[in-house]
């Protein structure tokens, strides 16, 4: 079947953010008198667990050595708050595209593709995110943004991409999901999507061997190399 849409990951596919959420935490954390702190070695780990909430309930366990279960009513406000300030940092300007992203978006654009979001974080970051880099709201770039609280699995779970695939009325054969993680892979590929990795800041040390196509940068991607996925 003909190629009729690209679904895009955002943190770390689309731009390199992961270390704004990482700040976003750590200036959370002390406005709540926590004394905790995520480094980026220490980051790079957490992602393995997707979801900022269970990211918090995995370093409570993990790390902390500690039950997560008495921080259950307290970490939805935690990350509520975590959110507000990611969407006041990235507001205030400063975020890009990796190179070669706009390209791509331009060529499926003008090749009559559609074009979609699968994303585990929450709409509010999508939104502050397009605002930031294209100054328009996230429906005003993309057709259709399928995001992680809207669904009940967050990846490696399929759940976010069967969303995104819903949304489009396409089947999974004419899109292709763009990732930069393992997890978001494995989401993709059990969404039975044909993927191309192009690993990120924190993602490089992953198991790409199951995407069909494996890239150290989208400079020089081609369209007619996606559909030959």
């Amino acid at each position: 079947m003909k190629l009729k849409a690209l679904i895009f990951d955002v943190d770390g596919t689309l731009s390199e953010t992961e270390d704004v959420h990482r700040r976003a935490f750590n200036e959370m954390f002390a406005a709540h008198g926590l004394d905790w702190d995520w480094d980026e070695t220490l980051y790079r780990e957490l992602l393995k667990t997707t979801g900022g909430k269970e990211r918090m309930r995995a370093y409570i366990r993990d790390h902390l050595n500690e039950d997560p279960e008495p921080w259950a009513s307290r970490i939805p406000a935690l990350h509520t708050d975590k959110t507000r300030r990611y969407v006041e940092i990235v507001s205030g300007g400063g975020l890009e595209l990796r190179p070669g992203i706009q390209a791509l978006m331009n060529s499926a654009r003008d090749a009559g593709l559609r074009l979609a979001v699968a994303t585990t974080t929450s709409r509010p970051n999508v939104e502050a995110l397009c605002r930031s880099i294209w100054n328009q709201g996230m429906l005003e770039v993309f057709d259709v943004i399928a995001a992680g609280d809207e669904v009940k699995n967050k990846k490696p779970a399929p759940d976010v991409f069967d969303l995104a695939l819903e949304r489009l009325g396409l089947p999974a054969r004419a899109c292709i999901a763009l990732e930069d993680s393992e997890n978001g892979l494995l989401s993709a590929k059990a969404a039975n999507l044909p993927t191309l990795i192009v690993p990120g800041q924190y993602t490089d040390d992953g198991d790409f061997s199951g995407a069909n196509l494996c890239l150290t940068s989208y400079e020089d991607l081609t369209l007619e190399q996606l559909c030959n996925l």
